[in-house]
């Protein structure tokens, strides 16, 4: 059976002033798995002490220690959020890639870097990943800077590392810092929110609309989206149909 392959680090996210609680690729992609009910298998990097709230995410995921786990704090204002780093992650190595993560990745059809910034994958490391099997990565892990403070977006990233690069996510406020056009990917998606998705395959764009709602934390509706995307397309679903169905997945979380 086909099997989806997510690695990225999971942080802390204190949102609204809340307690820290579990974010990054791995927690909202077994979130949306669990739904799902697909196959998959994860890969992640958190502090020791932190280790026992993996056992929240309910799926089991590979591990290694980090002296510290990745944190932020997150500010929502209506449609508009702020975002700081306040403790950096450790970045993803090619060794990691080629040892203990392609191990517990064996089998992947296609693999998910859910990166958190810029830091987190290298081009060496991206291409190990890909090996034999097709990359997703995550925009995030181009546009986002890797400092201590306030995130702010910026089109600085190594061009090299889109090479190695089959299918590509980013939010709309991502995508307004590249050219998606001129990257070469080929295939590209961008979460719109409650607007929906646009799906760029092949040289033409698709828009495909959702149901929206408001007044919710949608803090990790990418990540869910695109690990729904990624299991659908990797069981022959059309770009159009696994976009749809990764609306209503989301749809269902944020409505829950």
């Amino acid at each position: 059976m086909s099997r989806l392959g997510v690695v990225g680090l999971v942080s802390l996210d204190r949102v609204d002033g809340s307690l820290p609680r579990l974010g990054g690729a791995p927690t909202y992609a077994a979130r949306a798995l669990r739904l799902l009910g697909h196959p998959a298998a994860l890969a992640t990097k958190i502090a020791p002490e932190d280790r026992p709230r993996l056992a929240a995410l309910g799926l089991p995921v590979a591990w290694r220690p980090t002296a510290k786990t990745i944190a932020f704090r997150i500010e929502n204002r209506g449609d508009r959020r702020s975002l700081t780093l306040e403790e950096a992650g450790e970045p993803w190595t090619a060794a990691d890639a080629q040892g203990w993560v392609g191990d517990a990745l064996r089998g992947a059809d296609i693999i998910h870097a859910g990166a958190l910034t810029r830091a987190d994958f290298g081009s060496e490391t991206l291409a190990r990943l890909r090996r034999g099997r097709r990359l997703s990565l995550d925009a995030q892990g181009l546009v986002r800077g890797d400092a201590p403070g306030e995130v702010v977006l910026s089109d600085d990233f190594d061009p090299d590392t889109l090479r190695h690069v089959d299918v590509l996510k980013a939010s709309e406020e991502e995508a307004g810092e590249l050219s998606l056009a001129e990257l070469g990917v080929p295939e590209v998606v961008v979460t719109l929110g409650r607007h929906g998705a646009l799906v760029h395959v092949n040289g033409r764009t698709q828009r495909v609309p959702t149901r929206p709602l408001r007044g919710v934390d949608a803090t990790g509706a990418g990540d869910a989206w695109i690990t729904t995307y990624l299991s659908y397309r990797i069981r022959r679903h059309g770009p159009r149909s696994a976009a749809q169905l990764a609306n209503e997945l989301v749809h269902a979380l944020l409505s829950a």
